[in-house]
């Protein structure tokens, strides 16, 4: 696998590559992957392979909460196929493939802000915070585009707030 038509079209013809967390996938190919994410667009490739080190892989059934507001986090997830929900008390956020969340406790270091559930097969690279906020400190990008993703988000919920008015 070294590209998300390639995942797509295993999951396509039913072919089910296995992903537990005991058997991690070969650094390149998850390397191949994120690079295609703009989260880590410009990020060299040996940064990425040192990421990926500590990654872990998983998959979520449709329904399946994958975490709870108010939970301790020390991983950032990054959506690798399918969708899922992230429901707060102000509103609701569709995710998809290419989306990532946990970056709230992840950057602040306090709880989870969102409970988050797959709304169809998920399948998420869960990358430790330390490394992710390592390789931020060292590529600007990142944080920017955290950032820049986090202002879009709340000037969504300041509409959304204000026409609930």
């Amino acid at each position: 696998m070294n590209s998300l038509e390639d995942l797509a079209l295993l999951h396509a013809h039913g072919i089910r590559p296995r992903w537990d967390q005991d058997q991690p996938t070969p650094d390149d190919d998850w390397v191949k992957v994120l690079a295609t994410f703009p989260l880590f667009a410009g990020v060299s490739r040996r940064r990425l392979r040192r990421l990926v080190r500590g990654a872990t892989l998983a998959e979520y059934a449709p329904r399946e909460t994958i975490l709870y507001a108010g939970e301790r986090g020390d991983f950032l997830y990054v959506i690798l196929g399918g969708t899922a929900e992230a429901r707060s008390k102000a509103a609701g956020r569709a995710l998809r493939t290419g989306d990532y969340f946990g970056d709230i406790a992840m950057i602040d270091g306090g709880r989870r802000s969102a409970t988050v559930v797959a709304t169809t097969e998920l399948h998420a690279m869960r990358l430790p915070s330390r490394s992710v906020l390592e390789l931020a400190r060292q590529h600007a990008g990142i944080a920017l585009t955290m950032l820049e993703n986090r202002t879009t988000q709340l000037r969504r919920l300041e509409t959304y707030l204000a026409r609930a008015a």
